[in-house]
Parts: C-alpha cells; sequence; structure tokens
C-alpha cells in the first residue's frame, strides 16, 4: 500500500475535481433543457444522446478526457500501477458523486474508459473495439440497455486481458472497477430482467 502523503492526497483531489466536471449538464446548456430531467435521468453520454448527437460527442470528449487527462498529468514516474489506478479511482468517483451535482453523478462509463485508455492503452484498445462491435451489433437488433452491455462486456474483456497477461494484482484491480461500474448500472439491468 503507498504511504499517503499531502502530495499524494492532493494529486488524488486533483483527480476527483476533474472526474467531478459534468460535462453532460455543460453540453445542454443553451437548450432550456436539463439532462437530470430527461430520460434516464442520467447526466452521462448515453442519455445527452437521447436529445442530440453532437451534444452527445462533446459529452463524451468531455468525460473521456477528463478520466485521461487526470491520471495522465497526475501519475508521476516510476510510480506503481496501483497508485495509477488510485487516480483512476479518484477521477471516476469525482464523475459518479459530483460535488457540482449535490454528490450526483454519471454511471463512470466514459471516465473509466480515459482511466483505461492512458494506464494500459493496448488492452484499452481491444476493449474499446469490442464496445464499438457490440454498439453497432446493438443498434442493429435493438438490444435493450445496448449502453450497458457494450459497456460492461468491454470492462469485463479489459479484466480478463490484464488477467491473463499482467497478472492477478492489476486484473483485480480492474475487476474491482468492473464491479463498482456494474453496481452503478443496477437500474439498468433491472431494466433488462423486466418483462417486455
Amino acid at each position: 500500500m503507498p504511504e499517503i502523503d499531502p502530495a499524494l492526497l492532493f494529486r488524488l483531489v486533483i483527480c476527483f475535481l476533474a472526474g467531478s466536471i459534468p460535462f453532460a449538464v455543460l453540453a445542454m446548456r443553451g437548450t432550456g433543457l436539463d439532462i437530470r430531467q430527461i430520460g434516464s435521468g442520467n447526466p452521462g453520454f448515453n442519455n445527452v444522446l437521447r436529445v442530440s448527437k453532437w451534444r452527445a460527442a462533446m459529452t463524451l470528449a468531455g468525460d473521456l478526457g477528463k478520466g485521461l487527462l487526470a491520471v495522465g498529468l497526475c501519475r508521476q514516474p516510476g510510480e506503481s500501477a496501483l497508485l495509477g489506478w488510485l487516480y483512476g479511482f479518484a477521477a471516476v468517483g469525482g464523475h459518479c458523486y459530483s460535488p457540482w451535482l449535490r454528490f450526483n453523478g454519471g454511471k463512470g462509463i466514459a471516465t473509466s474508459a480515459g482511466v483505461m485508455l492512458v494506464l494500459y492503452p493496448a488492452w484499452a484498445t481491444a476493449a474499446v473495439g469490442l464496445y464499438t462491435a457490440l454498439r453497432v451489433t446493438a443498434r442493429h437488433f435493438k438490444w435493450k440497455e445496448s449502453g450497458m452491455i457494450a459497456s460492461l462486456s468491454s470492462w469485463a474483456l479489459f479484466t480478463v486481458l490484464l488477467l491473463v497477461f499482467l497478472g492477478r494484482n492489476e486484473g483485480s484491480l480492474s475487476a474491482l472497477m468492473t464491479g463498482f461500474l456494474a453496481w452503478r448500472h443496477k437500474k439498468n439491468f433491472q431494466n433488462l430482467l423486466a418483462p417486455a
């Protein structure tokens, strides 16, 4: 376990605050609409997509970018993989429990994808490829809860790749993130399992 010193705490707070920027809400500025009152009520990419493709693209870029930049800027050369993951969890935590939204927030998928990309770009590319393929397939077959299926499947693949190629320690950290993201999607699971 890394030693918790003021410099590390400062970097974790920076990651949390960067993650807390509510890009879904910002992307809806000027529309007169509150994304938290539309569709699922979730301030994230998938919900903004119900309203506007280009505003959803802005949301995705912001949410992905804040995970990538927060970890990329705060991670110091030579630091352990565990510290990289701590920064990532702080950024995702900021997104999911944003103080700007009364400690409510999105489900963490795009921000966690940014974390994934900066920590393990090669394995993340494979996971993003699966996500893209599943979204295209889901659109064709009109799957229920397609965003959740694609998102959590890509994290499951990412976790398996880390377990196989990098070992139990890093795979376990990825499994922890996957479990947290699945928990954030509990309502989506309920919708998926509900009778048609």
